[in-house]
């Protein structure tokens, strides 16, 4: 049994004019194992926020389930932890208490020493180290999102969970803090399911990078292998001869679905079992199955 599975879920919510359901995605099935980072890619709309919020325990699926290491996941809990790109800081807090609050929450039998420690070794982690005292608002977007990611590493989860987590910050700073993220990911090995608009962060973190066709009624139609070679840094993968074969391929996947259709123009309904097309790049050829 795979560490985390996604078994069948669907979501429905209601439609605007009231008199009945709409389906945001149906049957995602997913199964990911312990340590492998993983993420969605897809239009606005297709529901990958959403797919997030169910295994968070933040949203109900209408059909099927979650499960974590061999229970079922059916509400919030300290096993899975999210970082939203809105920051979600406690704004009265410093950055110190933004994280010890969640340290406490997972580990109540702790000291303060101890507390304290793990804190502030989350804090270096992340580069703030001096910035201890200092309350949200005298931090930029980047740092913001520093902390979020120190508070969700420092509980040591069974699975983070990264909403889109560096849209709101500016090119530059996303490209440190991607780096980042890797260092501390090397370091813990966190499972981690990551939803982003950002095809070149997804090359760059994933193992497997999934992909969603438009909603309503999406699905996730492939699975694509990320095989460049880890430790993997921005400058590395860009030089790397896979890098534009998998990039190219997820951008002409998201065109091709831009309006719904396939290359030819022409509908294309979810495969009658749900599984997604599994797409493998290697050196000199591509393999689809």
């Amino acid at each position: 049994m795979s560490f985390l599975q996604i078994d069948h879920v669907t979501k429905y919510f209601p439609s605007p004019s009231g008199d009945g359901q709409v389906c945001i995605f149906r049957d995602a099935t997913i199964e990911i194992e312990k340590g492998e980072f993983v993420t969605v890619i897809g239009h606005s709309g297709c529901g990958k926020s959403t797919l997030l919020n169910i295994i968070a325990g933040l949203e109900t699926p209408s059909e099927g389930g979650v499960i974590l290491n061999g229970r079922e996941a059916s509400g919030p809990g300290l096993d899975r932890m999210v970082v939203f790109q809105n920051f979600a800081l406690m704004p009265w807090m410093t950055v110190f208490e933004n994280i010890a609050l969640a340290v406490r929450s997972a580990y109540p039998e702790w000291s303060r020493d101890q507390i304290t420690a793990h804190v502030r070794k989350y804090i270096a982690l992340v580069g703030l180290k001096g910035a201890e005292d200092k309350r949200p608002v005298a931090l930029s977007g980047g740092m913001k999102q520093r902390v979020g990611l120190a508070r969700a590493f420092s509980i040591e989860p069974k699975v983070l969970l990264l909403d889109e987590p560096f849209a709101q910050i500016d090119a530059l700073t996303r490209g440190v803090i991607q780096e980042e993220l890797i260092q501390m990911w090397n370091t813990s090995r966190n499972t981690v399911f990551m939803v982003t608009h950002d095809v070149d962060e997804a090359i760059l973190l994933s193992d497997r990078i999934l992909l969603m066709t438009n909603g309503p009624e999406a699905w996730i139609a492939e699975m694509v292998h990320v095989t460049i070679p880890r430790p993997r840094s921005r400058e590395t993968v860009i030089e790397h001869p896979l890098y534009y074969k998998i990039r190219n391929h997820i951008i002409h996947f998201l065109v091709r679905h831009a309006k719904h259709g396939t290359s030819d123009g022409t509908s294309q309904g979810q495969p009658t079992d749900g599984a997604p097309v599994i797409v493998t790049f290697e050196q000199d050829a591509l393999a689809r199955h």
